[in-house]
């Protein structure tokens, strides 16, 4: 699968972005909100998963430079809901590329596929995703309290929805 915008490129993960893959899952910027930092060996059992499973796509910019990762995991039991996320780079972010990657994504989802709905979740404490999700029309749908333990700490998680509209 590939997906353009104006300004991005979204392809499927390949070999080539390892590196890129291994340095957003070590960056204590980016896996705050997502994540203990697991082992090298770890991360890259996650990589060749969804290496295979194509449902990651590595967003770059129009110069081809690696920005972020953004993935739709369209459930097996319900093939009308996905799981949506993303990763964006820290020197990427505040430039919109994870808006102008969510909304190709939901197109795609909506018009190429049999989904319906999309589902996100994130962290209370993430505000940037909690706007850009409402920016886009997603709504809090439910408020799990202190379901996420990241580094020994309780999180609030929110499960954010987004609905095809008729």
């Amino acid at each position: 699968m590939m997906l353009r915008t104006s300004r991005l490129t979204l392809s499927a993960l390949t070999e080539a972005d390892w590196p890129f893959f291994l340095a957003l899952r070590r960056s204590p910027d980016i896996m705050r909100f997502m994540g203990d930092i697991a082992s090298e060996q770890e991360i890259r059992t996650r990589f060749d998963g969804r290496m295979q499973d194509g449902q990651l796509l590595i967003i770059r910019d129009c110069s081809g430079q690696q920005v972020g990762d953004i993935g739709l995991h369209i459930s097996q039991h319900n093939p009308q809901e996905a799981d949506v996320g993303y990763a964006i780079a820290p020197s990427a972010q505040g430039k919109g590329y994870a808006s102008e990657a969510l909304v190709a994504l939901r197109d795609y989802a909506f018009h190429q596929t049999q989904v319906i709905a999309l589902n996100a979740w994130v962290l209370a404490e993430n505000q940037g995703s909690v706007r850009l999700l409402e920016k886009l029309g997603f709504t809090r749908v439910q408020v799990l309290e202190k379901a996420f333990t990241l580094n020994g700490v309780d999180y609030d998680d929110w499960v954010y929805r987004l609905e095809k509209e008729a």
